[in-house]
This record gives C-alpha cells, structure tokens and sequence, in this order.
C-alpha cells in the first residue's frame, strides 16, 4: 500500500514537473512572439512603418507557426534542409562561411544567400528581382532541385500533414487545413518580424544623439552621400533609411566569370540508398558532363540585353554582419566592397554610368567602413533568440 502511494505521488511529481515545463515553454513563447508582434507595430528608430498586406494580416499564430517552418529541415526532401541552413540567424540571416550557400545533396548554389534583415521592407525578392512578394519567393527554394528540392507540391503538404506537431497549427492560424498558400503566409509572416535598426548611425542621425557615432562615422557619412555617391542607390531619408532603391543595376559583379571558367562539373553525388553517397566521375563531354550556367543577372528572368549583370540594390543594415558580399559572395570584407567601388566597379558595355573611379584616399576608405559598421541595430541578440525559440521538430 505505502509502495502505491508512493509511485502516485511520484507520477504525480513527474506529471506536474511536465506542466510546469509546458507551461514555462508556451509562456516563453507567447513572449517570443508578442515581442516580434511589438517590433513591426512599433518599428525601431530609422525604419518607416512595416508594410503588412491586406490579405495576410500579422498574428502571432502566423509568426509561431511561420518561424517553426523555417527552421524545419523535413521541408526538404531529404529532411536535411531548412530555410534557417542557408539565412543564419547567428550568421546575419545569411551564411558567413561560404560564398554561395550549400544546398540539395551538397549541390553549391549560385549566388549568395540575401539577408532577412528587413525583407519585410523589400519590394521584390532575390538578387534578380524575380519575385514581388514575400508569400510567394518562398516557394522557390521549396521545390527548387538546387536547394530544398521536394518533388512536387502534393509532396510538400504530404509532409506537413504527416507531421503530429503540425496538427492544429494551420487551422489557429488560417482557420483551415495547410494548403500552399498558407505555408507562403506564415513563412512572410515570420520573416516581416525580422526587422532590426536603432543603430547607432540611427541614434546618431535621425535621434540627434550626437555621442552615438565617432567623427570617422560622420566622416564615412559625408562620403556616402557626397563624394562617393553610394546614397545614389542606398537612399536616406530624412525620417527613416532602407538604404536601397529597389532597383537594379550593372556594377561589373559577374562579368569577369566567361562561361568557360565556369568549373566544369566533372563528378556528381548519387545517393544509392537514404545515407549512402558515393561520388562518380563523368567522362569529359559524356551525356552527364555539364558546365554550371552563367549567371547573366536580370537578364536571365527578362531576356532583355540591357538587363545583363543587373542585380539588385542590397540594404546596407547590419551590412557588418552579412559578409561575404555582392550576389556571388566574391567580396569577403567591406573594405573590398569600398575598394571595388573606388577603383570604379568592372569595365562593360552595360556598366551603371554613377559607377566611376573615387578619387579617395585609404583613411576616407576606412571611414566609410567605420560608417557602415555603425548601421547593426540594437537588437541583434534579441531576434536570434527569437529565432532559435521555435520547436523544430524531427
């Protein structure tokens, strides 16, 4: 008799122990997400108003169920691929390590990662442009063979029905069961949140908080909108600043790269069972020989010559945490990107006309460096532990 009373009162130790554990996870949750919910109703300093579309209106079941998605790497294929593997929060919502992330099967994609910093400002999506809304570029790297490369859509949803931690979560959010659609919505839901200014150019520059930034800040400053002309595409307004105009142009980037020296493949990974890779060799010109396709920027998506090695203005926001640079991820540090523009980007027939040789010296280099430095916003740590709070899954 005393032995039962015993295991009753250690189940229900155990029992309460698991609802206080519950308990702290959803309160610690609820948190996360009523912080994110706070940061886009109320932007920090030096970010206008986030704009939220009509048909998807921001709520914290979108952004729980949206951040959950990015991180979950059985949205893949193989189950070993998320949206998080190559946008990094650690990293700066990109991937530091490489110039071009890694995707399907180690396949090594073509351009570099963008940041999600501030997507939600964006009004096109990837270097090209080729997508106008955040719900819809998601679906891209879904069933792209290069990077999360499920088969079909069917697939997809076959996947996330099948998943128990799912159940319920579309329905708190969209009032229905997953459908295409509102995977897109809840992954552009979590990403609106990923905003991040209050740097201190901000402080400094839209704050009058004239201790925020050192002399060679306000020095860079006066270059980027003076002499060196970079406020040209990386606007600044006098209430807020996206540094970007949303266009697209010719720096040069990818014009050195001849279709030749586009690393002939010369050997594939065949996965023959789940876990088993071996590698084999292709015979030069055999059927399975391949050359990587040259990446012809803009002009890939309209056909139009004009638009040849166009890509689009990047925000320069937590720039300093987002290396390595430019869509190829060539440039590993910032003071490659000022020396890149100083010596007047790369010679072609396309070529942007503002992008000329600068006439600067090595210390107004590093000021402009020190300028772009001070554009990291204040809260960093807090939307990377805002990211890694959701609960992935298998």
């Amino acid at each position: 008799m005393n032995l039962a009373r015993r295991w009753c009162s250690l189940a229900a130790w155990a029992a309460a122990i698991l609802l206080a554990c519950l308990s702290g996870a959803a309160q610690a949750d609820a948190t996360h997400d009523a912080r994110a919910l706070a940061r886009v109703r109320t932007p920090p300093l030096g970010l206008p108003a986030v704009p939220i579309p009509a048909n998807n209106p921001l709520t914290a079941e979108k952004v729980a169920l949206g951040r959950k998605l990015y991180f979950d790497r059985r949205l893949s294929h193989n189950r070993t691929m998320s949206c998080a593997m190559c946008h990094i929060p650690e990293q700066g919502f990109t991937n530091n390590e490489v110039a071009t992330p890694v995707g399907f099967k180690g396949r090594s994609l073509t351009r570099n990662a963008p940041t999600t910093y501030n997507v939600a400002y964006q009004r096109t999506m990837f270097h090209d442009a080729r997508d106008s809304s955040l719900e819809n570029q998601v679906f891209g790297p879904l069933l792209s063979s290069e990077e999360m490369a499920n088969p079909s859509v069917g697939f997809l949803l076959a996947t996330i029905r099948d998943a128990a931690d799912y159940a319920g979560m579309f329905e708190a959010a969209f009032g229905e069961p997953v459908d295409l659609l509102n995977i897109g919505a809840a992954l552009a839901s979590y990403q609106r949140t990923v905003i991040s200014a209050n740097s201190p150019f901000d402080r400094w520059y839209f704050g009058g908080d004239q201790s925020a930034v050192s002399d060679m800040v306000r020095q860079g400053f006066a270059l980027f909108t003076g002499e060196a002309g970079c406020s040209g595409c990386h606007l600044v307004g006098d209430k807020h600043a996206l540094f970007t105009d949303h266009a697209l142009h010719n720096t040069g980037i990818g014009i050195a790269k001849p279709m030749a020296s586009q690393d002939p493949v010369d050997r594939v990974e065949v996965e023959l069972v789940p876990g088993v890779v071996v590698p084999i060799k292709l015979k030069p010109g055999g059927r399975g020989a391949k050359f990587r396709e040259k990446d012809l920027g803009r002009m890939g998506i309209t056909n139009n010559p004009d638009d040849l090695y166009a890509y689009k203005t990047p925000t320069l926001r937590n720039v300093a945490l987002t290396a390595p640079y430019m869509h190829d991820g060539s440039m590993r540090t910032l003071t490659d990107v000022v020396q890149f523009y100083r010596e007047g980007g790369r010679a072609n027939p396309h070529l942007d006309p503002r992008i000329k040789p600068l006439q600067l010296d090595d210390g107004e280099v590093t000021a402009l460096v020190r300028f772009l430095e001070s554009l990291t916003g204040d809260n960093v740590a807090v939307l990377i532990q805002d990211a890694r709070s959701a609960p992935i899954g298998n």
